[in-house]
């Protein structure tokens, strides 16, 4: 059982333990990102989201953090892209559904952004925390912030367990994928599960950068800690004689 359910749990305890970004930024907004704003005081917030309806979204976001927004897709470069407009917004991806054709929606073609390029043009700095939710387009964004990356910590992802999208990217290959980028999973929390069968198909995972101190050890417990689990256990096999050590 996962003991932290939700991103506000998991960003309060990385918070506990010390862990405080300058820069966050938040790719794919549609309606906000519960549990992320406000967590880290003085922290600096770039949006980044392609359609437009939700301008007043990230307007209201602004009002209330120090927050600045971007309507574009982020990607591996500059350039321009077509996006498959979902009827109800929140599934609208760049790539297209593995259901069929009448899953996808309506062609919009929007701007492309790089995450490197809005980090300097709106003058953050890091360290930076990354969060993405992009349906399946995850690792082209991070392809395009190889700069910032470098000075990133925690990096927040949706990862799909199935190909919902077509050529998108499943579990194991995102966690080979922040392998070779030197981060490592932190925790994972926000099962979803699909209706077709009730598989687990998506959670989201927070990474770590290796030899950032949240993985400043690879000790399972303090010699107290284990010492009070060695008596429960040994407790445990002998319950009548409540044996110790």
């Amino acid at each position: 059982m996962f003991k932290r359910h939700n991103l506000s749990s998991v960003l309060g305890h990385i918070k506990e333990k010390g862990f405080s970004p300058k820069s966050i930024i938040d790719v794919g907004i549609a309606y906000g990102t519960p549990g992320l704003y406000g967590v880290f005081e003085n922290a600096q917030y770039l949006l980044v989201e392609p359609l437009e309806e939700y301008t007043d979204v990230m307007e209201d976001i602004c009002s209330k953090f120090n927050a600045k927004y971007v309507i574009a897709a982020a990607g591996a470069e500059i350039t321009e892209t077509v996006i498959n407009v979902h009827p109800d917004m929140s599934g609208s991806s760049i790539l297209k559904e593995s259901e069929g054709e009448h899953i996808d929606g309506e062609p919009r073609t929007v701007k492309v952004t790089t995450l490197d390029f809005e980090a300097k043009k709106a003058g953050l700095t890091g360290p930076y925390l990354i969060k993405l939710d992009v349906k399946g387009f995850e690792l082209e964004v991070l392809k395009g912030a190889s700069e910032i990356i470098k000075n990133t910590d925690v990096v927040i992802m949706e990862t799909s367990l199935f190909q919902f999208y077509k050529n998108s990217p499943e579990f194991h290959e995102v966690i080979a994928f922040m392998a070779d980028m030197d981060f490592s999973v932190y925790d994972i929390f926000g099962a979803s599960y699909r209706p077709l069968d009730d598989a687990l198909g998506q959670v989201d995972i927070l990474f770590v950068r290796n030899g950032c101190f949240l993985r400043g050890s690879d000790h399972y417990a303090t010699p107290e800690q284990r010492e009070k689990m060695t008596q429960e256990r040994v407790k445990n096999l002998n319950p009548k004689k409540g044996a110790k050590l």
